[in-house]
């Protein structure tokens, strides 16, 4: 049990990685780590797709700042009170790598709608974030990347169902350099009822 908070502790967002690549089967073990998250109604609802070729990440990442730069493209930034033009400046960089240049992606997908297939997404992405962190890995959630992942010709590319969407996704690989820790807030306790 002190083995796995240790790994929730030490778990860093990597944003530079060396070039060497995770194999296959680490690849596979991780997503065997993925598929063990809890799911709501033992649904399963997810698919993975793995990318580990740079030309296509590059391609995908210049689509996406192309997608999150345009009026109305950057979506979110609205709920935050932004005017659409209003995007991180790092989207103009042309040597921006919306992926940090990291050579796999690990695409977790939802295979069709339902009330609880995107959370259960999300827990499998932890699972695989977790395991890879224990296996030397470094990785990071790229939200930038679900424009680009969810249009029509990105799906098809990557077999992913017209009713389902890429939710999370986590590019992989061994990190360049070690990870500074980021502080964390303490729990905020809203309540705890007790009798």
């Amino acid at each position: 049990m002190e083995r796995i908070m240790d790994v929730i502790h030490q778990r860093r967002s990597v944003r530079a990685y060396a070039e060497k690549q995770p194999g296959e089967s680490l690849v596979r073990e991780l997503l065997d780590a993925a598929v063990h998250a809890p799911t709501a109604m033992h649904l399963e609802p997810w698919a993975f797709a793995v990318i580990q070729d740079k030309a296509v990440l590059k391609r995908y990442s210049e689509r996406a700042k192309s997608i999150l730069r345009a009026p109305g493209g950057a979506v979110g930034w609205g709920s935050a009170g932004r005017a659409p033009h209003d995007h991180p400046a790092m989207l103009d960089d042309p040597a921006f790598n919306i992926f940090y240049d990291a050579g796999t992606l690990i695409v977790i997908c939802r295979r069709q709608g339902g009330p609880f297939a995107d959370a259960d997404c999300w827990l499998a992405a932890e699972n695989l974030m977790l395991a890879a962190a224990a296996k030397g890995l470094g990785s990071c959630c790229i939200g930038f990347a679900a424009s680009v992942l969810n249009t029509a010709a990105v799906k098809r590319e990557l077999h992913i169902p017209a009713e389902g969407a890429a939710v999370a996704p986590i590019i992989l690989g061994y990190a360049s350099g070690s990870v500074p820790e980021v502080p964390r807030k303490a729990p905020e306790i809203l309540a705890w009822v007790k009798p």
